[in-house]
């Protein structure tokens, strides 16, 4: 165990799960990945890359679960490294989560195989996946496949995983129009109502050439998401800098539900059934957190 720590849902990012809460993110060591762009590369490439001088703690899962009431949490992530390659450890944190009324999430880049999520399946609610490019190259520099990605995000969504999905908008590696267009159509593809995050870059590891990416790029790659049907398009990194992409809005009436700044909830208008004051359509998402009643059965959607 390398890093524990408590901050708002909203930094995994989820934005569709219990807005405002805390979640308890835990990281281990290791990536099958090498991107050198990774602004967690001190943890992730530590078993590859001799600069990183980590130390790390023995935990039990229990100190987890345990810290993360403590704080009032209302879920436990593992983040930080990849989580599949530590899916065993994983798994023993979150039976006692789920044990304790729990959330547990994914923080992953979904290079996942069908016989590791039906493992998780039991154990695991909410998934995060980085979808880095659409281009194959692109995905064996860094050091997997594009299509493993897309098979595993395919079955993600179909497991009943709550799913999100991030792409880091940088520069000259995955910017163009029609990567773009082809990242959303893929993802509106599977589902619609799947969140799409994309979120600014800023130099970091090995990756320092590239500039910051701007407001406008962010805000481009939004209009290209909507414009394939997706109903949950937000524009990350860049606070106060998106106009209201930050913010959950309807996708029948446009209303604002939610509005945000960074990791910030402002406001919440979302009803206690997760509907739409205005025009009263269910929004997707897992806005309550589990009670032991509902945790007592791991194999409930």
């Amino acid at each position: 165990m390398n890093t524990v720590q408590c901050d708002p849902i909203e930094k995994k990012p989820f934005f569709h799960v219990r807005p405002g809460a805390l979640a308890l993110s835990f990281g281990m060591l290791g990536c099958d990945l090498h991107c050198g762009y990774c602004q967690n590369w001190v943890s992730s490439q530590a078993l590859r890359d001799t600069r990183s001088a980590i130390d790390f703690t023995r935990a039990q899962p229990e100190q987890i679960v345990d810290a993360a009431l403590r704080h009032g949490a209302d879920a436990v992530v593992s983040t930080y490294n990849e989580p599949l390659i530590t899916a065993e450890w994983a798994v023993e944190v979150f039976r006692r989560a789920r044990q304790a009324g729990l959330l547990t999430g994914f923080v992953s880049n979904g290079n996942a195989t069908p016989e590791v999520l039906r493992y998780l399946r039991p154990w695991l609610d909410l998934y995060k996946v980085d979808l880095k490019s659409f281009d194959d190259r692109r995905y064996r520099e860094l050091g997997g496949r594009l299509g493993p990605i897309l098979d595993s995000i395919q079955q993600i969504h179909e497991m009943g995983f709550w799913l999100e999905i991030v792409t880091l908008i940088v520069s000259g590696f995955n910017d163009s129009l029609a990567e773009l267009e082809a990242m959303a159509k893929f993802i509106a593809g599977v589902s619609a109502d799947i969140p799409w995050h994309v979120t600014a870059f800023h130099p970091d590891y090995k990756m320092i050439s590239p500039g910051d990416t701007s407001a406008k790029t962010l805000l481009r790659a939004v209009e290209i998401g909507r414009a394939a049907g997706l109903k949950f398009v937000y524009a990350g990194n860049l606070p106060s800098e998106v106009g209201g992409c930050e913010d959950t809005c309807c996708p029948a009436c446009d209303a604002t539900l939610i509005r945000r700044r960074g990791f910030r909830i402002l406001e919440n208008r979302m009803s206690d059934d997760a509907a739409c004051p205005e025009c009263g359509v269910r929004i997707p998402g897992v806005w309550i957190r589990p009670t032991l009643a509902n945790v007592a059965d791991p194999q409930r959607n």
